[in-house]
């Protein structure tokens, strides 16, 4: 099959399938996917797709490492930061090695190097099938965010770690104090490098903007889409991390959003642009593992000559000790770390002996892993076949589905058992920023003394009018909001007909014009939130994200307003 071929059909069935899983809950996305790839290529005459293994990392990693950088909240990443690289750092070390000196014991024709290799491309987690997993059971939020966060790094880390692994292999050396060196040069220049890129994206697309305005959206999204690849492919060239260098733009770029509160267009046009990318890449990643199972199962057998259900015992005996490492972990290294969280208000939850074997099951494995261990190249430096590396590649394979299908099974019986939270400090938060808006829209109603003076007293009489009406409407939301439900009320209301047509188009152009000023002023104030830290980036988004929507309906309605009462289309009163 031609690779254009293949790409259409892969994304053909991600699509397709992301719909069945609305129809099919029980089973999580990851799953159905795995599963269909599979069926259609275990057929003799099914589909079967070649990698080329540097070219499958380039395409898929860095946009989502990217997104995932840009998309999680900022605030409790740092706060939780001490579990977090616990996490990423300490338990991706831990099972570097433990779990290496394990599968090299217990399957002694594996090279200890590539054991190492095999416990460094395992050890990343996966938040998106968590999420899928976990999406109507109630997973706790700052455990989340805590997963999240470590499946940040721990892509990273456990990647940089396949690769000194891989270059023991090919080398046959290894030099613990030169892994040291290298690793802190990898890790700070890529961080270094992505950072560098991103604030210069940065810099550049706001010089761009501020003469342009929001013209240039399409073409600034497209560059955003790019700006992963490059700061992976510089990362690479200069001999750093070009994962951490993908994962340091995306954190640059959202905090230099923070500034962009005014681009409606591209905003709107940004978001919808990584939602399709993520759901694309990472279901392709789970078809794509689903249409190698045939030939991953294959390649063992007959370069081991093992029976299959010793190869099955080996997948689950390596992927319990994942498990069982990961309790072991967070039990006694990472335990103190969250429940001193727990009493500085930074995490709600307690960490509890329930919640911490959620989040043992919660080490599910996917893309990233599969990415990795298909990027191990098939030959050593001497032109040999790559010792294990079916082997390596299957394991791997088996683990992403033992802990895919163990934590479908797991998490739903332990979160069903947690305690039923209360008002999370999100909705809290979210509630009281709402309120902040509303107050900021009604400040920003009021007539100035030069407003009065400029127009005429029946001018003037009509503004009061509409601004009482509108006053009226933020009162109203401000009551639902103190009852708690934290909904706003919507911003139509019912306009009584005057006897003058020709007043009422004016009165009605000034009333959508006020609205624009509010729906400003709110997300004026929305912003002001984020930047003190009152609301984390997820709340942030879900604002004004809801503003933005508004914002572009009420610029439609006055464009049309505007041309019914005869008025130039450009003639603003107050929306500019």
């Amino acid at each position: 099959m031609h690779t254009v071929e293949t790409v259409l059909l892969v994304l053909l069935l991600g699509a397709l399938t992301g719909i069945a899983a609305r129809y099919i809950r029980a089973v999580p996305l990851p799953l159905i996917q795995i599963a269909l790839g599979a069926a259609i290529a275990w057929p003799q005459a099914g589909v079967h797709i070649a990698f080329d293994p540097d070219l499958f990392m380039l395409l898929f990693i860095p946009p989502l490492l990217f997104a995932d950088g840009w998309r999680i909240p900022k605030r409790e990443f740092f706060a939780l930061s001490k579990p977090i690289l616990l996490l990423a750092l300490g338990l991706v070390l831990f099972t570097v090695f433990g779990l290496g000196y394990l599968i090299h014991w217990l399957i002694p024709s594996v090279p200890l190097t590539v054991a190492f290799a095999l416990a460094a491309v395992i050890s990343p987690t996966d938040a998106v099938a968590v999420a899928a997993i976990t999406r109507n059971l109630g997973m706790p939020e700052k455990t989340m965010h805590i997963l999240e966060g470590e499946s940040l790094l721990n892509d990273a880390s456990g990647l940089v770690a396949l690769k000194f692994a891989v270059v023991a292999t090919l080398t046959g050396a290894l030099s613990w104090t030169e892994v040291a060196q290298d690793f802190v040069w990898m890790s700070l220049g890529g961080l270094a490098v992505g950072a560098g890129l991103g604030w210069g994206f940065s810099y550049a697309r706001s010089s761009i903007t501020r003469r342009l305005g929001d013209v240039a959206a399409t073409q600034m999204v497209l560059l955003l889409v790019l700006l992963p690849f490059a700061a992976y492919l510089v990362g690479e060239k200069i001999g750093v991390s070009g994962i951490l260098a993908a994962v340091a733009a995306g954190i640059a770029t959202n905090f230099a959003d923070l500034e962009r509160s005014s681009y409606v267009s591209e905003r709107m046009q940004t978001e919808g642009t990584w939602s399709l990318v993520e759901a694309a890449f990472n279901g392709a990643i789970f078809l794509l593992l689903g249409l190698q199972l045939p030939a991953i199962i294959g390649v063992p057998l007959y370069e081991a000559g093992e029976h299959w259900w010793v190869l099955v015992g080996y997948v689950c005996a390596i992927s319990t000790a994942l498990l069982l490492m990961r309790w072991f972990w967070l039990t006694l290294g990472v335990r103190h770390a969250l429940r001193r969280a727990h009493h500085e208000g930074k995490m709600a939850e307690h960490p509890s002996h329930l919640l911490t074997l959620a989040t043992t099951f919660a080490g599910i494995r996917g893309a990233v892993t599969l990415a990795g261990a298909l990027s191990v190249p098939m030959l050593l430096n001497n032109g040999q076949p790559f010792p294990s590396r079916g082997m390596l590649i299957f394991l791997a394979t088996g683990t992403i589905l033992f802990t895919l299908i163990a934590g479908s099974i797991a998490l739903p019986l332990i979160l069903r058992r947690l305690p039923v939270p209360g008002e999370s400090r999100t909705v809290r938060e979210e509630r009281l920023a709402r309120e902040a808006a509303c107050n900021a829209a009604m400040d920003a109603l009021s007539l100035s003394d030069e407003e009065l003076e400029r127009h005429s007293p029946e001018w003037v009489t009509m503004h009061q009018e509409v601004i009482g009406h509108l006053m009226q409407e933020y009162r109203n939301r401000l009551q639902l909001l103190d009852d708690g439900s934290g909904m706003a009320t919507s911003l139509e209301t019912q306009r009584e007909s005057p006897e003058v047509v020709r007043q009422r188009k004016l009165r009605y152009v000034l009333e959508v014009e006020l609205r624009l000023r509010c729906i400003r002023a709110e997300r004026d104030a929305v912003f002001s939130e984020r930047h003190t830290h009152r609301i984390n980036d997820e709340s942030l988004r879900t604002l004004v994200s809801e503003l933005d929507l508004q914002d572009v309906s009420m610029r439609k309605r006055l464009v049309a307003a505007r041309r019914a009462a005869g008025l130039d289309s450009k003639h603003s009163g107050h929306a500019d």
